[in-house]
């Protein structure tokens, strides 16, 4: 009799933990630190299978280096006048990617940095340790910055 509740038991606590798959999906900190990413599903599926969203800006300086409120920031940096008086909260600021074989990586996307009003191609997938690894770049992948984002608890 005991060797089936024994048994039991170690299945029950088995199961959650194979029932969590790790997933790109949920809220990541920079790795500037300063601002925190929601990734998500794309709302419109033409964007792709992953969008990111702004939904926290920590620090948030204005055009002077003074500190402002998160909700006042813009994107003053943005190469187009017209933009530049978006708000920086819930901006989408990742988008564009294509599905790869590992459904935790996406290649071939586009983000956009607000840091210096600049857009590139992106790749992104999740590491082993748990962590977002983030590459950008112009052209190539070879002629890029990579970043490892941290997941936000």
């Amino acid at each position: 009799m005991k060797r089936p509740l024994v048994a039991l038991l170690a299945a029950l606590c088995a199961f959650p933990a194979s029932a969590q798959t790790p997933s790109v999906m949920g809220t990541w900190l920079t790795a500037s630190k300063a601002a925190e990413i929601h990734l998500m599903p794309c709302a419109d599926p033409s964007r792709g299978p992953v969008c990111g969203q702004i939904v926290k800006l920590i620090d948030p300086k204005d055009s002077d280096g003074k500190p402002m409120a998160p909700q006042d920031a813009t994107d003053l940096r943005n190469p187009d006048p017209a933009l530049r008086g978006r708000k920086v909260l819930g901006m989408m600021m990742l988008y564009d990617f294509a599905k790869t074989a590992d459904p935790n990586s996406f290649e071939s996307g586009t983000i956009y940095s607000g840091e210096n009003g600049k857009t590139y191609k992106a790749n992104l997938g999740l590491q082993a340790d748990g962590t977002l690894r983030l590459r950008g770049y112009v052209g190539t992948p070879l002629f890029g910055e990579t970043q490892i984002w941290t997941r936000v608890k």
